[in-house]
């Protein structure tokens, strides 16, 4: 079966878009040229038909091309793509006026929530998280200590370099992504077993990673408790008895740092978090030194 020949097709025409800049049929499908006719300024007259096709009807004889639409400049983006500020360093908090109390609820913060295991840190600060009026994201260091899978470092083995390292980069990991939510209005609650007597490594690595405006506070219910909600733990979380222990008898150190330090031995998640915003007025209005 034959075909007439015809002009060939623009490019698909973008939404938003007027025809693509620079684009003629010439430049793309040069047809046979006169020598020493002037490229462009003449028409090229259309071809013969096809056997046993009628030709069009006679019409003028076209002496110009005929106008082109003007361009229509590109929309500035039709994609849906949303710029994001980048993530710098979280500077301290200011305190509101004297005529107010600071209000923790309503304020873009970032908290780093340190404690043993067992001590409620990622409950928590998943309830804060999820019962605050501004936006609010919960990063757990375990969490992202778990997206290694294979070669992972588990904590029921025992410490060497190998888990030493993939911690330090969950901390650098987890403070990348807090920077860029608070750079964008999301506040954080980070939570960590965070040992008062390695600070290069803790207390140091969180500040380096997020910044100054850090808001440290430590969970610290008793050994009873913590040995209690370890047992109801299963897989790479759940913890020796003696290491329990241990971690909790480091943790004591945090008595005398100047860090805020909030008991929940006899308090339920609610009521934690309910004490948590207490103590984060606190900090807002006379940020600790650490």
């Amino acid at each position: 079966m034959q075909h007439a020949v015809g002009s060939p097709l623009p490019p698909p025409h973008q939404t938003g878009q007027g025809p693509a800049v620079g684009w003629s049929p010439a430049a793309h499908h040069p047809g046979p040229q006169h020598p020493g006719a002037p490229q462009g300024s003449v028409p090229v007259p259309p071809p013969p038909p096809a056997p046993g096709y009628p030709g069009p009807p006679p019409g003028p004889t076209p002496h110009a091309p005929a106008p082109q639409p003007a361009s229509v400049p590109p929309a500035p983006d039709t994609t849906g793509h949303v710029p994001l500020p980048p993530g710098g360093p979280v500077g301290v908090p200011s305190p509101p006026p004297a005529t107010m109390a600071p209000d923790p609820a309503g304020t873009t913060l970032a908290v780093l929530l340190i404690g043993p295991a067992g001590a409620g840190k990622t409950s928590v600060a998943k309830y804060w998280a999820d019962h605050r009026r501004v936006p609010t994201a919960h990063i757990s260091l375990d969490d992202v200590r778990e997206w290694v899978r294979s070669g992972f470092a588990d904590p029921q083995t025992g410490w060497n370099d190998n888990s030493e390292a993939q911690y330090r980069l969950a901390r650098r990991t987890c403070g990348f992504a807090a920077r860029n939510f608070l750079a964008n209005g999301i506040s954080c609650i980070l939570d960590d077993a965070v040992f008062p007597d390695r600070p290069v490594v803790g207390l140091g690595g969180w500040k380096r990673h997020v910044g100054p405006g850090l808001l440290p506070v430590v969970l610290l219910p008793g050994l009873d408790i913590v040995l209690e909600r370890n047992a109801e733990r299963s897989g790479n979380r759940r913890l020796t008895d003696e290491e329990v222990a241990r971690i909790h008898g480091r943790m004591a150190g945090w008595y005398g740092s100047g860090l805020p330090i909030i008991d929940n031995s006899q308090l339920d998640v609610p009521e934690t978090a309910r004490v948590l915003d207490d103590v984060l007025a606190r900090s807002i209005a006379s940020p600790p030194q650490w």
